[in-house]
């Protein structure tokens, strides 16, 4: 049993999609800085336990949900009705490119992020409007002072404008070239349009915010089979599961992508939280590489070398992306420096691992 009085002697975060491969991630990283962190998902963490204070298996379409747990004392009389200091908003529907770019689950995608999105800032604001009222302030039902939560929001590099990125080998991902728009997929426009109301409830109402665009995030811990996951776990898996036959690679193998580990990516939403910059700013690595170079890493990882095939009909998204972490470096005086060769090989140790495990099952 969690001693709820703890979380008033700490800094307290509420972490959205705390099930997923980064809101997992997150939350130990707050977790090791000293606060108190509530978890909220659908699932819990697939492959370890969360190191939340508190994890609520919620869904957070439902805006009676969210009004309950952005509160810190959901379960307490009023005067524990009081407000995290940050919240992180990762909570969306996702997936890899088998997932988003088939177009059979753009309708999901859309309503289901843009939900979520809406009813946490609504009742953020909501919130914020009660504690602030000169009756509540006024009263001694209470021993805080009242803030406005600071709210981190996830957008993706998906929303970048596909004619931006036709060339592999000169992929145009500036922060300012994000309009005119033109996403490669109905994730990348639910992702801009989010992105914008987040900046609209700042200037509107004044809760301060933090926006990033996502490049490719992968490592140890993350979804590796199933159809949602990303093109690093996939070609470790394929890696790992393989025991000679022709490995299949979705498109030619010249497209371009820049992965970035785990770890950076927890390091960059937390200098960001802590900054004065709202965003929106990249996080991910400028590290280009080909699909192929991709799977010569896996294949290093693993000690193998395979005969490819190419699905040139699979989905693969646009031709080129890659990171410009110009703005990151100028806001943030930080960029990652962590190699793709060195994160596939420890993720490749992990998802083998995992491999194995199913193996023996």
């Amino acid at each position: 049993m969690v001693d709820k009085s703890l979380k008033y002697m700490k800094k307290t975060a509420l972490v959205l999609g705390a099930g997923g491969f980064i809101g997992n991630h997150l939350v130990s990283r707050l977790k090791s800085e000293g606060y108190w962190v509530r978890g909220v998902d659908l699932k819990r963490p697939n492959y370890n336990s969360s190191a939340a204070d508190e994890f609520f298996l919620y869904d957070l379409t439902d805006k009676h949900n969210v009004e309950r747990i952005i509160k810190t004392g959901f379960d307490h009389p009023l005067q524990y009705q009081e407000q995290f200091d940050e919240i992180y908003q990762l909570a969306a529907d996702m997936g890899g490119a088998g997932y988003i770019f088939t177009g059979e689950n753009d309708a999901n995608i859309m309503q289901n992020s843009a939900i979520i999105n809406l009813h946490v800032l609504d009742a953020v604001n909501k919130l914020n409007q009660f504690v602030h009222a000169p009756w509540y302030n006024d009263s001694r039902l209470h021993s805080y002072t009242p803030k406005n939560t600071k709210i981190f929001y996830s957008s993706s590099a998906c929303m970048y404008p596909e004619h931006n990125q036709l060339d592999p080998d000169n992929p145009n991902c500036e922060e300012s070239s994000a309009y005119p728009a033109n996403p490669d997929s109905e994730y990348g426009w639910e992702k801009l349009f989010s992105e914008r109301l987040f900046l609209a409830y700042n200037k509107n109402y004044n809760i301060p915010v933090r926006v990033a665009r996502f490049h490719n995030i992968y490592g140890p811990l993350g979804t590796w089979d199933g159809g949602r996951e990303k093109a690093p776990a996939a070609m470790c898996r394929k890696v790992a599961q393989n025991s000679g036959e022709p490995l299949e690679i979705w498109g030619d193998g010249s497209q371009t992508r820049s992965f970035l580990y785990i770890d950076e990516c927890i390091e960059a939403i937390r200098r960001l939280m802590e900054g004065e910059f709202l965003g929106p700013v990249n996080i991910g690595s400028d590290e280009m590489v080909t699909i192929n170079q991709l799977v010569d890493y896996a294949e290093k990882a693993g000690n193998k070398k395979l005969e490819r095939t190419y699905k040139l009909d699979a989905p693969q998204g646009v031709r080129g992306r890659n990171s410009d972490n110009t703005l990151i470096k100028e806001k943030l005086g930080w960029a990652p420096s962590f190699s793709l060769e060195e994160g596939i090989k420890r993720t490749y140790k992990w998802i083998s691992s995992q491999v194995n495990q199913t193996r023996l099952v």
